[in-house]
């Protein structure tokens, strides 16, 4: 393997290569998947001079730790968390340059949930259907970080962002999820849509990059018939049979046999990645189907 790579130190509790995704494929049971916070993602990578869509590093909740093989330029951008470099402090939301043989260790998130981090020439793992994503539901793409895996990097461009730190948006300590009803809302009764948007509901532990699974009160079906299975979209909000709602995420199923009562804003779902568990929802409707 070429030394220009990384190995993996401190995989931490999820840890996974993600791209801006692989659309499309829907058709072959295949979800999107791709960086739960796309913004993020692309932001990290401009700072070290990377295509928007190049792969970077997705860490959940606790970080992670690498340590490259030759002189890279890295970012760490998403949720606020400290970065260190040979136990230095370095910047959070500012290209950094780590000699080679350093170790950068990206700490667990002081708010959110997830961190991107980039490295010049982007994670080069073998691509799968078009993207280098890391999907947990059907097993596409390298499988999650481990301690002791070597990953590739590309050929760095040799010119990165020329800024000290960049804005960005900080985890919401209210989720508020502006949803959509339909396409089966009337596979509920009135009460439980009146519930949706004014129930008191929580960000479930249980959350992954399936699902942003709540707790709160259940939602009362007015239909209790078996629904065939129809294809579902990133932001559906499902209703399993104990009534709390989950919110699809970018690894979620092409299709599904429960009801989606309602589909989130694609622009709200970076916002529920980021929201951690015990975080309160807001769902608000702007329309009807």
């Amino acid at each position: 393997m070429t030394d220009r790579a990384f190995a993996v130190v401190r995989a931490g509790a999820l840890t996974t290569v993600q791209d801006l995704g692989r659309p499309g494929h829907a058709h072959l049971g295949v979800p999107r998947s791709g960086a739960l916070d796309p913004s993020a993602a692309r932001l990290v990578n401009r700072l070290v001079g990377n295509p928007p869509y190049a792969a970077v590093l997705e860490t959940t909740l606790t970080g992670c730790a690498v340590r490259p093989r030759r002189p890279v330029t890295v970012a760490v951008g998403g949720a606020p968390c400290p970065v260190t470099v040979d136990g230095r402090p370095a910047p959070w939301g500012a290209p950094v340059r780590v000699p080679a043989g350093a170790l950068l260790d990206v700490g667990a998130a002081l708010s959110g949930v997830r961190t991107y981090i980039a490295f010049d020439g982007g994670v080069a793992v073998e691509a799968v259907l078009g993207s280098r994503s890391t999907d947990l539901l059907s097993g596409l793409g390298p499988p999650p970080l481990a301690d002791g895996a070597v990953l590739p990097l590309g050929s760095a461009s040799g010119t990165h962002a020329r800024v000290d730190t960049v804005p960005q948006p900080g985890p919401p300590r209210e989720l508020v999820l502006r949803v959509t009803f339909g396409p089966r809302a009337d596979w509920f009764t009135p009460s439980a849509l009146n519930t949706l948007t004014t129930g008191a509901y929580r960000v479930s532990s249980a959350s992954n990059r399936i699902g942003l699974r709540t707790e709160g009160p259940a939602l009362e079906r007015a239909l209790q018939a078996e629904l065939p299975s129809e294809g579902m979209v990133s932001g559906a909000v499902q209703v399993p049979p104990d009534g709390r709602p989950v919110v699809f995420l970018a690894d979620h199923p092409t299709t599904g046999g429960y009801p989606v009562i309602a589909v989130v804003r694609e622009t709200d779902l970076a916002s529920a990645a980021q929201a951690p568990p015990g975080t309160s929802i807001r769902f608000v409707a702007v329309g009807r189907r």
